[in-house]
């Protein structure tokens, strides 16, 4: 029996796997041949649109205005907190030179991302007047013209009496609703969208002054590569020249052939760094003409260097300047004032509504067969939702709650990133120090390595090391103070104003 068992499941596992084997090998089969009868379908580009050359320069002409108008308008927010710029300059008229203050005017005027912060700005300001045309009247008027056959069911002497006829109307009528007072529900609505409004020009304000600092760090970037440039070229002839050399030693004599070949080996590795660098100041060029809107900018002459001059700076001030000035944490304070004013304008949906509405048509069975008119006063709710109201003033308190903690939160975070932006300030300010000292060291021994290879008492490998060192002291000394200027920018923007800077050379 236990035989006999074995024997049939061994039997239905073959017939099961088999059946699986048969299924598998037919869909393939039929697929194969569904996709040989197939016929490939080639899609046709879709046929280009004439261009309306007279839309297109209506479109260029109000998107010239729209730009003039808002760069005025960052003009003005600029001006609030920084120097008095000129927005109207024109890079054609720089002649190729530019300064960093050059580059800032220039992307206020063409930095779209300005441009749309303004815009935003302006939508919330026309909704200050949507809520004030409640106060509005709102106006009504229609033309109605009817043939009216009208159903008798009278009968009799009467009904023979009379003359059924068809009756036409012709019923013009104008009508006009006005709100004379709705217990402060408008003005709670309008006080909060002035608020938002105000929080959203902060947030402009927040996008401008992001703006300035990318230009900055761009620019700061690019100067730097420059200078990296500079650096790796002059490695380059200190290399050439010292191949010079050991050429000229070897064939007299006085040194190996292996300070010929290691020469040459320092060369090729200062030429393929001295390419990497043309690269990075080609990606920093790129990099400032994006963040200032203008792609011809890629290939201008930077008049300013990296500042070497001390900031002077105090913690207890920087802070004080950004609860006052940061557009930030003022945005979040009119966030919280506007959430207020919704919780007074949820309140006040439950009074009633004073308004005024008067009519007049005119008509009958001839144009002007006759007029009447009606007009007076109404005090009324209007579908009127106690449930409703009341779950509504608790999401605007609820509202108010989480604006007043998204304002702490903003100002605890602003003095988070104050704290950070000083300390990182004063440390690359202290880094300047040590690698000055250092690159002055630097240059002295690479220039006494130098000596004593030209006249015969140095090697090859004391040289490079002394000319590595020296170009490691250079890049070392100029990006702290590329970090300098950068974390001056950044503390720049985190106060929401610019940071003095001293008569004291670093």
């Amino acid at each position: 029996m236990k035989k006999f068992i074995n024997l049939f499941l061994i039997y239905s596992i073959i017939l099961t796997f088999g059946n699986y084997a048969f299924a598998d090998e037919v869909p393939l089969n039929k697929v194969a041949k569904k996709e040989k009868d197939e016929k490939v379908h080639i899609v046709k580009p879709e046929k280009t649109k004439k261009v309306n050359l007279k839309r297109q320069k209506k479109q260029n002409i109000e998107n010239a205005k729209t730009k003039q108008e808002t760069s005025k308008e960052a003009e003005g927010m600029y001006e609030t907190k920084f120097p008095v710029i000129n927005s109207k300059i024109e890079y054609t008229d720089m002649n190729g030179e530019v300064t960093l203050s050059d580059c800032i005017k220039l992307a206020i005027t063409h930095n779209p991302t300005i441009m749309s912060a303004i815009s935003n700005a302006e939508i919330y300001k026309s909704r200050i007047g949507q809520a004030w045309s409640n106060y509005f009247p709102t106006l009504s008027a229609g033309v109605n013209y009817s043939r009216n056959d009208m159903f008798m069911t009278m009968s009799g002497s009467f009904m023979r009496n009379m003359n059924q006829k068809y009756n036409m109307y012709y019923m013009p009528q104008i009508s006009a609703d006005l709100l004379l007072f709705d217990f402060g529900k408008t003005k709670a609505m309008a006080d909060s969208a002035k608020r938002t409004f105000e929080a959203s020009r902060y947030d402009a304000e927040t996008s401008i002054e992001l703006v300035i600092y990318n230009v900055k760090v761009a620019y700061y970037n690019l100067v730097f590569a420059e200078i990296q440039k500079t650096v790796y070229e002059d490695t380059v002839k200190d290399f050439e020249l010292q191949l010079k050399q050991a050429k000229a030693q070897y064939e007299i004599g006085r040194k190996a052939k292996i300070d010929v070949t290691t020469a040459e080996y320092n060369l090729g590795n200062a030429k393929v760094n001295l390419i990497r660098a043309k690269n990075t100041l080609e990606v920093a060029a790129a990099q400032l003409a994006n963040s200032v809107g203008i792609p011809e900018l890629e290939n201008v002459v930077l008049k300013d260097k990296l500042n070497t001059k001390k900031y002077d700076v105090n913690f207890k001030d920087l802070l004080e300047t950004a609860e006052a000035s940061r557009p930030a944490l003022l945005s979040a304070k009119k966030q919280v004032n506007a959430a207020e004013m919704n919780v007074r304008s949820a309140k006040r949906a439950f009074t009633p509504n004073i308004n005024a509405f008067g009519s007049y048509n005119q008509g009958g069975r001839q144009i002007d067969a006759d007029y009447g008119y009606q007009f007076g006063v109404q005090l009324n709710y209007s579908a009127l939702n106690l449930m409703l109201l009341k779950k509504q003033v608790d999401e605007a308190t609820a509202t108010y709650k989480k604006a007043v903690a998204d304002y702490e939160q903003q100002r605890q975070n602003v003095y988070l990133e104050v704290k950070s932006a000083y300390i990182n300030l004063l440390n690359s300010h202290d880094s300047l120090g040590v690698s000055k000292l250092a690159l002055q060291q630097a240059k002295e021994r690479q220039y006494q390595a130098f000596r004593r290879y030209q006249v015969g008492l140095g090697d090859a490998i004391e040289f490079k090391d002394a000319e590595n060192s020296y170009l490691n002291a250079q890049l070392d000394y100029y990006s702290n103070l590329l970090n300098y200027n950068v974390n001056a920018a950044e503390l720049e923007r985190v106060i929401g104003a610019p940071i003095k800077e001293s008569e004291i050379d670093l």
